[in-house]
């Protein structure tokens, strides 16, 4: 077996489409990856595409993805199942109308197409949504997509592209050389990616003081099939306030339209949680939070439900770069709950620094030195 270029340890979405843009480019890679593709946090993800304005470096990222999953969007095939159903961020209250006034002129300014819906608009939009809300944000180029699907597309692509790919391998330590898997086997390469996710953090040479992640717990819930509740994303501008806190556990209305006529249900935050078990009481509290904005959905029997964790920054912002004092060795990881929007934006920003070359955004933001603490 010839040895790789470019290593790229994990398979989920992340890791996919890094493998993709190296390989179009002629690097030889190889994916590990201990499970399936897309097994891991992909699997437990919303796949809402979606565009953020917390900071000016999460705007970029999640706009310029944005833009690269929308030109790929009539490539993908049926089992992506991609839906250019936009998003509504809804406003309970009038005096979040004017968060929803602010943040379209801002958006508009950056030539993204919105609209300002007040109370009548809202409900004609979605007439499942209970009465009497003020309004909300509607963000026409938002798309939603089912993540491992779309992880197992990039990675076939990539595979088209020269890309191998080895499932069931697991990483017990990366460098910048390759990586030592757990059976104590050595796989050598001209560099390598870590995007293992959670787990990327544990598999570096060493402990690098100052870079470190929390895991953020997440539950989903998906309904039967039956008419169609709702239309485009929704969520409640709660959710960018629960978003912005690190309080240890929060809840806030958050649903998907699937194309199968499913309602998929989110979302609960807690921070440093390390089980992936479903609890109850915040599934409950999920479930009911989900309820009072559509009734309806009472009616509606809960099929699966599940849990994911995702590696949040305190910043709010992924590690993309290259590890300090390890040449050879890029970490992509930190997406917390953007990691679906924002893959290919890393995978272009990881294949930009491998070639030494400038990215379409400034890749500074992302890099691992801002986090590490100054030297004594």
């Amino acid at each position: 077996m010839s040895l790789p270029d470019v290593l790229v340890v994990g398979g989920g979405i992340v890791g996919a489409a890094c493998a993709l843009e190296l390989a179009r480019e002629g690097h030889r890679v190889e994916v590990l990856e201990r499970g399936f593709t897309g097994c891991g946090t992909t699997a437990t993800a919303m796949g809402h595409i979606i565009v953020l304005h917390d900071s000016q470096a999460q705007f970029r990222l999640t706009r310029w993805s944005q833009e690269l999953w929308s030109a790929l969007a009539d490539e993908l095939p049926g089992e992506v199942e991609v839906d250019r159903c936009g998003c509504i961020w809804i406003a309970s209250e009038e005096s979040q109308m004017d968060w929803v006034r602010d943040k379209a002129a801002l958006y508009r300014s950056h030539g993204i197409e919105v609209e300002v819906l007040d109370s009548l608009g809202l409900a004609q939009a979605e007439p499942s949504l209970r009465p009497n809300l003020a309004g909300g944000l509607r963000m026409r180029e938002d798309l939603v997509l089912y993540p491992p699907a779309a992880a197992r597309w990039l990675v076939q692509r990539a595979v088209d592209a020269g890309a191998t790919i080895r499932t069931g391998v697991s990483v017990r330590r990366v460098s910048g050389a390759g990586a030592t898997l757990d059976d104590g086997s050595t796989r050598a390469a001209g560099c390598v990616v870590d995007a293992a996710g959670t787990k990327a953090l544990e598999l570096l040479p060493e402990p690098i003081p100052g870079l470190q992640f929390r895991p953020r717990k997440g539950h989903l819930a998906i309904t039967d099939r039956g008419p169609r509740r709702c239309w485009h994303q929704l969520a409640e501008i709660g959710y960018l306030a629960s978003a912005h806190t690190h309080a240890q556990t929060s809840v806030a209305f958050n649903v998907q339209p699937r194309r199968t006529g499913q309602v998929l249900v989110g979302s609960s935050r807690q921070y440093d949680r390390h089980d992936t078990r479903v609890e109850p009481e915040i599934l409950a509290r999920m479930l009911r939070r989900a309820i009072e904005f559509i009734p309806a959905l009472a009616e509606m029997r809960v099929t699966r439900t599940w849990t994911g964790l995702r590696p949040a920054t305190d910043d709010r912002l992924p590690l993309i770069g290259p590890v300090p004092g390890h040449s050879g060795l890029y970490l992509a990881t930190g997406h917390e709950g953007l990691g679906i929007t924002t893959s290919l934006g890393t995978g272009r920003l990881i294949a930009d620094m491998v070639a030494g070359r400038s990215s379409a955004i400034d890749p500074a933001p992302y890099r691992l030195d801002r986090c590490l603490e100054p030297q004594a």
